[in-house]
């Protein structure tokens, strides 16, 4: 039977501090020198000797002690590794929780890179600030949030054509229009301004730089033009068919026609003379596209230029610039028996070759020129395509504008349509800013995404909406993605929690003798016993 030891109040007396602390190291010896089963006899006995002081200090201290801040505890490296297994969603969350949290969570570059390019961001490896990529993420989710809801464009209208407007292209801020009213345009898109007005003939296709424009006509006839006087420089003569598309190099001094007449026609950009005639065709040309070959083929190398002409069933491929009377290398269809026609558009960035038909959205690779996919949104009858990246594509019908997203063919946005004026060439409906298509940056989220000519002779433009409007839905988006968590989210914790108990048994050497069942995080940052 133990005997019972004096008043806690004489006993203190009876010894001096300094015999106090020599006693207490004598006893911390004799305490870890036990068994286990000694160490809670031990503790039994001296928790029944206890008044309530002794156990509510116990109790408070306990607390804190069962409680273990992983994110303090562990490697930074290990802690990275287990951060990167947790959602935006949750990771956001658990930076409230402590500024030492924020602090870890904010630093976990490979989380917050992988949430980025899960939205569809492009990832620049060559920044260093460990902090970067969570705010990255927090702008981008915005953006997203925009396209999401549908929120993500304005429209503003250009008013200055007296007569239809049938020909558009937009290159770097500056939007080209030809119309019957026998003019041609160039308008600032940012301002509405128009910059330049020349006397034209009636235009049925564009194109410029910053010198020149060059526009394919009804009359037949391809013309150059000089912007600043608005002088006729070189007149194309030869097409018995109004000119639909046109397209040049000035590095080549090539110039490329499709028409009505179903020919294309390649032109001396500098003196007019028509170098050759292409023939093969069997309905209109309605689109010429002239572009340098980025993959190798055995018809081709990178660095070739390569010219693409398209008609209502086919597309033609032709050697551009290694010989002047060249031949078709391949014709592209969807049908051989010409039962489905082909959208009156066409992509091609030196590797892949995309056009929309009534069966849907046909890849090309170009170095083989086999079908990669066919893409089939719901109800792509009615679709054609505007815009075609890495990431994105950028589809419009009757009544939408679409944002597809490459990467699931699910449409991720839409935008409501004016009733713009139809064309059977597609030629009234034009997409504006590409480089976005391959991937947002937080840069290139920003200008002109469509225009399309109106029955009211006006220009109707759709940018993005600017930055600043974009912030101003910052604080309450960051909120309610904060606050959602789904079933997803929490199964990942549990994950999370599980890995946490590893890591602290590799990190610290200490068997953990509970289960991880019986764990969680709570909002001071710290693992929890029940």
């Amino acid at each position: 039977m133990r005997r019972k030891p004096p008043d806690g109040k004489f006993f203190h007396n009876l010894m001096e501090k300094k015999d106090f602390e020599a006693w207490l190291d004598n006893i911390s010896i004799a305490f870890l020198s036990l068994t286990d089963l000694q160490k809670n006899e031990t503790l039994d006995h001296l928790i029944s000797l206890s008044g309530a002081v002794q156990l509510r200090h116990l109790s408070n201290n306990l607390e804190i002690l069962l409680k273990r801040d992983f994110l303090k505890l562990l490697p930074l490296e290990l802690s990275f590794y287990l951060l990167k297994w947790l959602d935006p969603q949750t990771l956001l969350t658990c930076c409230l929780v402590s500024k030492q949290w924020n602090k870890v969570i904010s630093a976990c570059t490979e989380a917050w890179q992988t949430a980025c390019k899960n939205l569809g961001w492009q990832i620049d490896d060559s920044v260093q600030d460990p902090l970067h990529w969570k705010k990255v993420y927090l702008k981008a989710i915005l953006r997203m949030k925009q396209l999401k809801d549908h929120e993500a464009f304005e429209t503003s209208s250009l008013i200055g054509h007296s007569a239809r407007v049938y020909a558009l292209y937009y290159k770097d801020g500056l939007l080209c229009t030809g119309s019957d009213d026998l003019s041609a345009k160039l308008w600032d898109v940012s301002t509405g301004q128009c910059i330049y007005g020349i006397q034209t003939h009636t235009c049925a296709a564009v194109k410029f730089d910053e010198q020149k424009l060059v526009t394919g006509s009804f009359d037949n006839t391809v013309a150059c033009w000089e912007w600043s006087s608005g002088a006729k420089t070189q007149h194309f003569r030869g097409h018995s068919g109004a000119v639909f598309s046109v397209d040049y190099n000035d590095e080549l001094d090539i110039l490329v026609s499709g028409s009505a007449d179903f020919t294309v026609k390649v032109w001396a950009l500098s003196t007019g003379t028509c170098l050759n005639t292409l023939t093969g065709h069997t309905e209109w040309v309605t689109k010429v596209v002239l572009q340098k070959c980025k993959v190798k083929s055995l018809m081709h190398s990178p660095g070739d230029y390569i010219l693409l002409s398209a008609d209502k069933y086919e597309i033609k491929i032709w050697p551009i610039g290694r010989e002047i009377n060249c031949k078709c290398l391949r014709t592209l269809s969807v049908s051989e028996d010409r039962s489905i026609s082909l959208q009156p558009r066409l992509h091609f960035d030196g590797k892949y070759i995309v056009c929309s038909s009534a069966l849907g959205l046909y890849q090309w690779d170009f170095a083989s020129y086999d079908i990669l996919r066919v893409i089939k949104p719901p109800d792509f009858s009615n679709v054609s395509l505007l815009g075609f990246g890495e990431i994105f594509a950028l589809l419009f019908d009757n009544r939408y504008l679409y944002i597809m997203d490459l990467r699931t063919e699910k449409l991720i946005s839409r935008w409501p349509l004016p009733e713009y004026r139809k064309s059977k060439r597609g030629s009234s409906f034009l997409a504006g800013e590409m480089s976005w298509l391959n991937g947002l940056n937080g840069q290139n989220d920003t200008g002109l995404v469509f225009a399309t000519s109106m029955p009211d002779h006006t220009l109707n433009t759709s940018p993005l909406k600017q930055k600043n409007q974009t912030s101003q839905l910052g604080s309450d988006t960051v909120r309610s993605g904060i606050c959602q968590c789904d079933l997803t989210s929490a199964r990942m914790m549990q994950l999370f929690i599980c890995l946490i108990e590893l890591a602290i048994v590799i990190s610290l050497g200490e068997p953990l003798t509970y289960s991880s069942s019986l764990l969680i995080v709570t909002q001071n940052g710290l693992i929890d016993i029940l």
